[in-house]
């Protein structure tokens, strides 16, 4: 073990579980997954327990937050790898980089401009490495449209088109969570946004520096319930009755993995899985519009849908030689759910997991007929492929990417700052200046 890279993983929610299982088996042999961080006992003990069952791994020790740089120290950890709630990743990010570690984010890289401040402080002063793990960029559809404007073929773009529907399963899901407290997850425009301004400025090469946005909770809520009609609330689908009535309620009892994640885990932390979304107490927008305009002079228009009958995206690129549009129908999950973790267990391709989700992408040539372009295929998990292709990129570093696919604390910064600005507009009522609300330590480049 003594030669392999070692990860500690902090925040044992329901992503950690693609980069521990990875770490557990197709990289296993140059890498080593030595400790895991987290508030709560009964989740690190239920992930020791499920992989000492199913790969017959022994059990890795386990800290709390007050004990992370020991942590660090016991085991001469080399990464860490953050998955907690999306407002402490900071935390654990500059204090991994102050221990001497490199980092690793889900997304978003944190929820405010003066967390992604520090954290921009924080790596100039360490020189240490942060990757922020964009899964999306992986996918081949969303690759091949980065493959096509890069070669030229629609020439300088000069707007972009984009819709992103949530439907009631997936979309619900985020106003269950701790993600409905715009506190813990910046809101949508941050936790799921993130990855499509980042696709974004990654597709055209450009920075976001103007941001304008409307939003609202126009569909979740007890407010919006009472005006459909809906008499009968409650506050959590465990145990209630008029839950039992409820589509949108989610049955922890009779899931594994969110039983043995959430509900037997509850009574340390008192984090509630299964509130209503049509409760109190839910501070977030579902109904969102961003106008973004690019260093490049490029434009965009953006709407994201939380509560769409289907799931999915259509993006379209105008450029000075012609348009490229992309369509994708998307399968959704529950967060954390049995569904979501055959997901999981399936991405490193061990296991084929079918990807299933209908797309089309046509390119037209000014003066030219409409040509539909054959995008690769892929049966490799979850986030359209994306997920196993990145988890690559992540363990065993090195591979050629003409792409440019990896992503780093500037990439994470910048996809972020367009919520974040978005989220201030929505207060204010007010356009916002992208390069006023962090300074950058060294000179910012445009994503390419």
């Amino acid at each position: 073990m003594s030669d392999r890279k070692r990860y500690a993983v902090v925040g044992l929610g329901s992503r950690s579980s693609m980069f521990t299982r990875a770490l557990y088996t197709d990289y296993a042999k140059d890498n080593a997954l030595v400790a895991f961080c987290d508030i709560n006992q009964t989740r690190m003990d239920y992930y020791n327990n499920k992989y000492q069952e199913e790969f017959g791994i022994k059990p890795v020790p386990t800290y709390k937050p007050d004990q992370f740089e020991q942590m660090i120290t016991d085991h001469n950890i080399d990464c860490v790898i953050v998955t907690s709630k999306d407002c402490t990743h900071h935390e654990y990010i500059c204090r991994a980089m102050e221990a001497g570690c490199d980092a690793i984010s889900e997304k978003p890289m944190t929820t405010d401009a003066a967390k992604c401040q520090q954290i921009l402080d924080t790596q100039v002063r360490t020189g240490k490495k942060l990757t922020v793990t964009f899964n999306y960029r992986y996918a081949p559809r969303n690759s091949k449209v980065r493959e096509l404007i890069q070669a030229g073929e629609i020439g300088d773009v000069h707007s972009v088109h984009f819709e992103w529907l949530l439907n009631t399963k997936h979309g619900a899901d985020y106003f269950r969570r701790w993600h409905r407290d715009k506190a813990n997850s910046g809101g949508l425009m941050v936790h799921k946004s993130t990855h499509h301004f980042d696709l974004v400025n990654w597709w055209i090469g450009a920075d976001p520096v103007k941001v304008f946005a409307l939003g609202g909770l126009k569909y979740y809520g007890q407010e919006n319930a009472q005006k459909r009609g809906v008499t009968e609330f409650y506050e959590r689908a465990h145990g209630n009755p008029v839950a039992a009535k409820d589509p949108f309620a989610i049955d922890m009892e009779n899931n594994k993995e969110l039983k043995g994640l959430y509900l037997d885990a509850e009574h340390e932390d008192g984090y509630i899985r299964d509130q209503s979304v049509f409760g109190k107490g839910i501070n977030i927008e579902d109904d969102m519009a961003v106008l973004v305009g690019y260093n490049s002079g490029a434009t965009m228009s953006y709407h994201l849908t939380a509560y769409s009958p289907w799931e999915g995206y259509r993006v379209a690129f105008n450029g000075s030689k012609g348009r490229l549009e992309l369509t994708c129908m998307e399968n959704a999950y529950v967060s954390g759910s049995d569904d979501d973790h055959n997901m999981a267990r399936n991405v490193s391709g061990s296991s084929p997991y079918e990807v299933k989700e209908p797309t089309q992408l046509i390119l037209q040539h000014i003066w030219q007929k409409p040509m539909v372009i054959d995008i690769p295929q892929s049966n490799e998990g979850g986030h359209g492929g994306g997920d196993a292709k990145l988890l690559r990129d992540v363990f065993e570093p090195g591979t050629p990417d003409p792409l440019k696919r990896a992503a780093s604390h500037l990439d994470g910064s910048m996809s972020i700052l367009t919520g974040i600005a978005a989220n201030i507009c929505f207060e204010t009522g007010q356009a916002v200046d992208i390069p006023s609300l962090v300074k950058f330590p060294q000179p910012q480049e445009a994503c390419v």
